[in-house]
């Protein structure tokens, strides 16, 4: 129990300093170079960024193994969405990757992370500091449908780009008489993707009753 609670806290610590990073570096590019610093978010942060969604994909197994209490489809279902839009849509569009509404993804996934994964590491120290807590139960519930938009709305943006350069469309040979068209998947997805976020907003909404409802707030240490 000892060793997977440290395990733990060093994987929120990483994710902690991959995201800090990431926020910190855009506030700063934006405070030096302006409007100018948006079109370049992707080319200056975009390694990183992969990288700690890719790392994120950890929390799955965590639930999985049962290290992490946490519940399983609300969680897959918000990793997978960031996988999809990220590495399908964004990273294999280049003429995607200078919109600025990658720059805002990227600013509330990481505002998001920012607070979760600080909560998560006081929590696994039994550290429980009141703000704290009900900023991470509660400034998700906001946030979190505008990132839906955000991923929406980048979606809608690269189905030009995707019709142009047939990018992951499949016209499959003789004796096959059928194709996949790679935008009406994405628009298929579009409805997945609102349809989802209902449950992961009713999901967010039951959590933070749990946690911060009629005193339920454990051990609280500021």
């Amino acid at each position: 129990s000892f060793t997977m609670n440290t395990y733990l806290f060093l994987y929120d610590l990483m994710q902690f300093c991959g995201h800090s990073w990431i926020f910190t570096n855009m506030i700063i590019r934006f405070m030096t170079f302006g409007k100018e610093s948006l079109a370049d978010t992707f080319h200056s942060i975009g390694f990183v960024m992969r990288l700690c969604q890719l790392l994120s994909v950890l929390e799955i197994l965590h639930i999985l193994i049962g290290i992490d209490k946490s519940r399983l489809l609300p969680r897959f279902l918000q990793i997978t969405e960031r996988i999809i839009v990220l590495f399908v849509v964004i990273n294999s569009q280049e003429e995607v990757q200078g919109k600025y509404v990658v720059c805002v993804l990227f600013f509330l996934w990481n505002l998001l992370d920012v607070v979760r994964y600080t909560y998560n590491m006081l929590a696994r120290m039994g550290i429980y500091y009141l703000p704290l807590t009900w900023l991470n139960f509660s400034l998700c519930i906001p946030l979190y449908p505008l990132s839906v938009l955000a991923k929406g709305f980048a979606i809608c943006v690269s189905l030009p780009y995707f019709e142009s350069f047939g990018t992951y469309s499949i016209k499959l040979p003789f004796p096959f008489t059928f194709s996949i068209y790679f935008p009406y998947v994405l628009k298929m997805y579009l409805l997945v993707l609102f349809a989802g976020m209902c449950f992961i907003i009713r999901n967010l909404f039951s959590e933070r009753t749990a946690h911060l409802g009629t005193g339920n707030i454990k051990n609280k240490r500021s």
